[in-house]
């Protein structure tokens, strides 16, 4: 059972209590991400996420480390393209801890210039891992490719020339522009006291009251079909094709998704049973969709030698014409509902995964739907809703295409229409 609560700054706050468990998840969800970002500071929500680690009024960089450490908890953050999250999983009778902690990161860090440098360097070897990974690069390379000129389309790590441009005034001025209250949810789920954890959160969120607001608006994306390539001299060739999907709060969003389990997004699916184990052609190819408030992605990748990339291109495209063709069967419609509503509640089976599952719904949706609401949102799925999806997605004859490799070697791009 969901509870959901507003502190008196503002701060919208969602619970869900499990007696059962010795576990309290904790996340701090704040709206931004590099989505809200431009050309010059991109990168600057990442540095920001990194940088309140670093050390706050209160404590060092190596107090918030041990304070989590010493009682056996993990505490870690992420940034996306549209939001941040700062979250602390710990034993029930540590949950203080773990408010204490991301409460002081979230609204007492100091950037301290020396830690600033320190830290540019640790993010610009972290954009050289990513780098060194064409199978991770090709992604954001589509993105770049199909959100042409618009922040969605910007990687969440930024560049080298923006990243080591970062100081601090500029990384507070960003942090006061988005950091505020609206801005903001608590999401807690595990074994605790309500009004405990209620008057906890209030008095340490009592202070923050940021009223400043970024002027800036960001224009709804629109999907640029054409082609990147990057020549790298390595043994495979990366690929991503990507047509436009669904934004998060669509009436196809379920339909696409089980479209998708069918097509290549899993190992029983068309895509893997046809190239990888019918035809050895490839060990790594799938499907998955990518859905953002206003716009969505559904983006193909497959990894593939040289020697067989213009055969792995046109298993691809057959596999989209038979699905364009041929839809979905009853029971393949069927077998998919089954398939994601086990992957969905077998995914909610530890606090961790309910909090991220309750602050981003609520995030994002304003709303918190249960397991049984979104259990019926699958099996409600027709297949006259999976034929409309079809029928929307599945025009393969353009599409934004990124390529990573060796491309010099004897490959075909007519068949790549932009």
């Amino acid at each position: 059972m969901y509870q959901k609560y507003k502190l008196s700054n503002g701060v919208r706050v969602v619970l869900e209590k499990i007696s059962h468990v010795r576990s309290v998840s904790i996340g701090f969800w704040v709206k931004t991400g590099s989505i809200d970002e431009n050309i010059e500071n991109n990168g600057i929500t990442h540095f920001i996420e990194h940088m309140l680690f670093k050390g706050t009024k209160n404590k060092t960089a190596k107090d918030i480390a041990k304070a989590i450490d010493d009682i056996g908890g993990q505490l870690n953050a992420f940034t996306s393209k549209e939001c941040t999250c700062y979250y602390a999983k710990v034993l029930d009778t540590h949950m203080d801890i773990a408010i204490d902690v991301l409460t002081d990161m979230l609204f007492h860090s100091v950037f301290d210039p020396e830690e600033i440098k320190k830290e540019q360097s640790v993010v610009l070897e972290e954009i050289n891992m990513y780098e060194d990974s064409p199978e991770d690069d090709v992604h954001d390379l589509l993105a770049k490719t199909i959100f042409q000129g618009h922040s969605l389309g910007f990687p969440v790590l930024g560049t080298k020339e923006t990243v080591n441009g970062f100081h601090r005034d500029l990384l507070i001025k960003y942090m006061n522009d988005h950091y505020i209250p609206e801005n903001i949810v608590i999401s807690i789920v595990g074994n605790f006291n309500e009004e405990e954890i209620l008057s906890l959160l209030e008095e340490k969120c009592k202070n923050f009251k940021n009223t400043s607001r970024s002027s800036c608006i960001t224009n709804p994306p629109r999907i640029i079909k054409t082609k990147s390539i990057k020549h790298k001299d390595i043994e495979q060739i990366h690929i991503c094709m990507g047509v436009e999907g669904v934004p998060i709060n669509n009436r196809d969003h379920y339909p696409l998704l089980l479209v998708n389990t069918v097509f290549g997004g899993s190992m029983s699916s068309r895509l893997f049973q046809n190239i990888r184990e019918d035809k050895g052609l490839a060990y790594s190819v799938y499907s998955y969709l990518s859905s953002y408030e206003d716009v969505g992605l559904f983006t193909i990748y497959a990894g593939v030698n040289p020697s067989q990339f213009n055969e792995v291109l046109r298993l691809i495209q057959e596999e989209g014409k038979n699905m364009k063709r041929m839809g979905l069967t009853e029971e393949e419609l069927q077998k998919s509902k089954e398939q994601l509503k086990g992957n969905y509640i077998l995914g909610l089976e530890s606090t961790s995964s309910r909090m991220l599952s309750i602050g981003k719904s609520e995030l994002f949706l304003n709303k918190i739907y249960s397991p049984k609401e979104i259990m019926k949102k699958i099996d409600d799925v027709t297949i006259e809703d999976v034929k409309r999806v079809i029928d929307h997605i599945f025009s393969f004859d353009e599409v934004a295409v990124s390529m990573i490799g060796n491309t010099d070697k004897n490959i075909n791009f007519e068949n790549l229409r932009c």
